[in-house]
């Protein structure tokens, strides 16, 4: 929750929607996330304890409030792995046209850094369209390949940058791009 800032960006989805029930769900969300947290820093702060021996007994007493202030700005600078290690990982076809065609649906949602400010999981959004575009036209002929190379252009499309967005945050989901027509994937300007 961390690393990723996932609640930064609740908070901002919360703060910028107009309907009730998203704001209310987005402030459910976020306390449920911060009690989560606090219980987590509760139990490591408790096994540090009594792994570690104290030298002096003054010392521990008058550091204990510094140490825990700095416990709990290192979660954000230590990790090093990707933040996508933290969804489950993605199911691996056995079909190299499908891995491929998941490679390259994730590298048009990672084309900008949109992805790292909404915290989104490219690789298993795109699983996701790609087994849905698979379920709608049934197997990996052209009118697959035509349909995912025709996502992609539209996703990396510059004049329409919103649409990657609302794929990222969840406002257009996996099932509808994967089936929408060219009209609606269509930038609002043309």
């Amino acid at each position: 929750l961390q690393s990723t800032r996932i609640g930064m960006s609740v908070n901002a989805l919360r703060k910028q929607s107009t309907d009730e029930e998203v704001i209310a769900l987005a402030k459910s969300l976020i306390k449920s996330w911060k009690k989560l947290l606090d219980a987590s820093e509760e139990k490591s702060e408790e096994k540090k304890k009594s792994l570690s021996l104290p030298t002096s007994s003054s010392k521990e007493t008058s550091n204990s409030r510094d140490q825990s202030s700095n416990k709990r700005q290192e979660p954000p600078k230590t990790p090093t792995t990707p933040k996508i290690t933290t969804f489950p990982p993605v199911p691996v076809t056995c079909d190299a046209v499908r891995n491929k065609c998941r490679e390259m649906l994730t590298a048009a949602l990672q084309a900008d850094d949109d992805y790292v400010a909404i915290g989104a999981d490219c690789e298993h959004i795109a699983a996701q369209i790609e087994e849905y575009i698979l379920a709608d036209v049934k197997n990996t002929d052209m009118k697959y390949k035509n349909r995912i190379r025709s996502r992609i252009s539209n996703l990396k499309d510059s004049k329409n940058p919103e649409l990657k967005k609302n794929v990222l945050c969840g406002a257009i989901t996996p099932e509808q791009i994967a089936v929408m027509t060219s009209e609606v994937s269509k930038p609002e300007e043309l």
